[in-house]
């Protein structure tokens, strides 16, 4: 049998007497994972028929699990379940016992499901509860039409198991059909093949035939529209957005290509964005066929359609090549962060594509500051034991995951280093991998056969960042911190100096405040670029951010930073202002906007700042 090196799942080939005849089978064993209480070396799934009814006047899915499993002979099946009020079992059909394992605030309940060793079909009917954390549930008045209610979920990276019971590890890869009943007025959306237009009667049916991890199952529903970018990429939002992120998003078909002319060809057949609501807690998620995306990316001038890029990059890192725990997060977005880039530089040049390289490189010294006190935490590989895997989604997983990347990249050679991912992302398409296994292929199919030597295991095993790491240069970014200074040495602001200038060349600006700003300089910088009003949402959190570290009231920023986080879910930027807020010691200040602004927040974001802020739920 040939060695597939990559693989997380060890293929074992067992030659078992039945009859007295041989028959060769294969077992997959999978990695033991600290965030599922599943055992998928005794019974795993396989594929999930799902039928669920959404109702929005009670806010709950009543629904129907059914399971095609690959039984190895084991005596029961435990699928992960939390906040999910679990009516009934079935096992091949018939009516079956279940038992609920004890609660634990971070995983949940093990859903204990007694089969037997010939046992091929699994059963479970279900219904959501109020605290189920994938969903958000929004009212027309938090949607942008504000006519019709609208609802989505949210799974990476533990969160699928509340709103449907699965095996809920990102080693596990499932294919998937849905029916899913809606009100008629209102349009379903999934990961899966989609629909581009409404159905009279609010039934929708859905085919997901790639196997992708539980975390990638995803459904939105809302008064939603289509609109084509080419023939395998377009645009759902609500109908005021539809044609604004149409236009911003305009360059998907090009990044697509891009995309496969770098690393191979696209496996998803569609690639399709959905702009949600405001309160989504991310700028993108990267659920197969259809990312998610948050509306604070269109800027009206594609400055900020890197994060289609991202998204896009994880059809190959990520969803096609999957980190098998959630230790080994860096191996999905670090190398989206250098897929991303590699994107940006395709389409947009080098100039583009270092600046949006420095961003992130000033957002990873940010974080290895703010990890001083736990140092293990800057490690790539971590161990997030008894943690919420949402701890390890940082700028150390994407920024630092890059730049070993990218260091590499300069190391060996940037044609030598595409070859290789070009062959690891079709060597190991839909299969998971760990840390281990990466760096046994990095070793035998680029190091080795090269005669390289690389400090592979200091940038993943050990903290901070290694001396040989890469130096990225901005001529522009140098270009932007000369202009800044200039205007505090003058007190004198001269606009042509900025005209034509990128979103990034600007954060890079504000960003470089030195600590000695007057309340004066911000006045004048304000006054000259209408920083407090600016639409490109960026540009707003910099600055915002900015105004609250030096004491700043100008132009009533104050009124405008408390909308924006009323407005705004993204958690990266909600974290910002309110991290901003705690470092000057305006804890009173950031509370009381919170308590405005927190039931607007999807649970991601709201567990994030309850504990940054230290907010009482009672």
């Amino acid at each position: 049998m040939k060695k597939q090196t990559l693989l997380y799942t060890l293929f074992i080939l067992a030659f078992n007497c039945t009859n007295k005849k041989k028959e060769a089978s294969i077992t997959a064993i999978y990695v033991k994972e600290s965030h599922s209480y599943a055992k998928p070396n005794e019974a795993v799934i396989k594929h999930l028929d799902l039928d669920i009814v959404v109702d929005f006047e009670t806010e709950v899915i009543t629904g129907t699990a059914s399971y095609a499993i690959e039984n190895y002979e084991a005596s029961e099946i435990v699928l992960d379940s939390k906040f999910l009020d679990i009516i009934s079992t079935e096992v091949d059909g018939r009516p079956n016992n279940f038992e609920l394992g004890s609660f634990d605030e971070q995983l949940g309940q093990a859903l204990r499901i007694p089969i037997s060793k010939d046992t091929k079909q699994v059963t479970v009917h279900y219904k959501t509860t109020d605290k189920t954390e994938a969903l958000q549930w929004l009212s027309p008045q938090q949607t942008a039409d504000k006519k019709h209610p609208f609802l989505f979920t949210q799974g990476q990276a533990i969160l699928t198991r509340s709103w449907i019971p699965i095996q809920d590890s990102p080693q596990i890869r499932i294919t998937y059909d849905a029916k899913v009943v809606v009100p008629k007025e209102l349009m379903a959306v999934m990961s899966a093949e989609n629909p581009k237009q409404k159905t009279v009667d609010g039934v929708y049916n859905f085919k997901m035939k790639q196997p992708i991890s539980p975390y990638l199952i995803a459904l939105a529903i809302g008064d939603l529209e289509y609109k084509a970018v080419s023939n395998r990429t377009g645009i759902y939002a609500e109908k005021s957005m539809v044609d604004k992120a149409q236009a911003e998003f305009i360059d998907m078909e090009k990044m697509v290509v891009a995309a496969e002319h770098l690393y191979g060809d696209y496996d998803w057949d569609q690639f399709d964005v959905i702009v949600l609501p405001p309160s989504f807690p991310f700028g993108g998620m990267e659920n197969p066929r259809l990312t998610f995306a948050t509306p604070t990316v269109i800027a009206g001038d594609k400055s900020l359609t890197s994060l289609i890029a991202h998204e896009l990059a994880h059809s190959w890192s990520g969803n096609l090549v999957t980190n098998a725990t959630w230790n080994d997060f860096w191996l999905n977005e670090g190398f989206t962060v250098y897929f991303e880039i590699r994107i940006m530089e395709a389409l947009y040049g080098k100039d583009r594509a270092n600046m949006i390289a420095l961003i992130g490189r000033q957002d990873l010294e940010e974080a290895v500051e703010g990890f001083k006190d736990e140092p293990e935490m800057t490690k790539l590989k971590l161990d997030l034991s008894n943690k919420n895997p949402d701890d390890g989604m940082n700028s150390i997983a994407y920024d630092k995951g890059y730049l070993f990347l990218r260091t590499l990249e300069e190391k060996v050679g940037r044609d030598t280093f595409d070859a290789f991912l070009k062959n690891y992302f079709k060597t190991n398409a839909f299969s998971a991998v760990t840390t281990e296994s990466f760096i046994d292929y990095l070793n035998s199919n680029l190091l080795e056969p090269n005669g390289i030597t690389f400090n592979t295991k200091e940038w993943i095993y050990q903290p901070g960042i290694p001396d040989n790491q890469s130096i990225i240069i901005s001529n522009k970014f140098e270009n932007a911190e000369k202009t800044l200074q200039y205007y505090l040495d003058t007190k004198a602001v001269d606009i042509s100096k900025t005209q034509d200038w990128t979103t990034q060349e600007w954060v890079h600006f504000i960003r470089n405040f030195p600590e000695t700003v007057t309340t004066d300089d911000l006045l004048r910088l304000d006054n000259a670029f209408d920083f407090t009003n600016a639409t490109n949402s960026h540009i707003a959190m910099v600055w915002y951010e900015q105004a609250i570290n030096h004491d700043y009231h100008g132009n009533d920023v104050d009124q405008k930073i408390e909308d924006f986080l009323i407005r705004v879910g993204r958690r990266w930027y909600v974290s910002t202002l309110f991290k901003a807020f705690k470092k000057a010691d305006k804890v009173d200040k950031a509370l009381a906007i919170y308590e405005q602004s927190r039931p607007n927040y999807h649970s991601v974001t709201v567990n994030t700042i309850d504990m940054l802020l230290g907010y009482d739920k009672e």
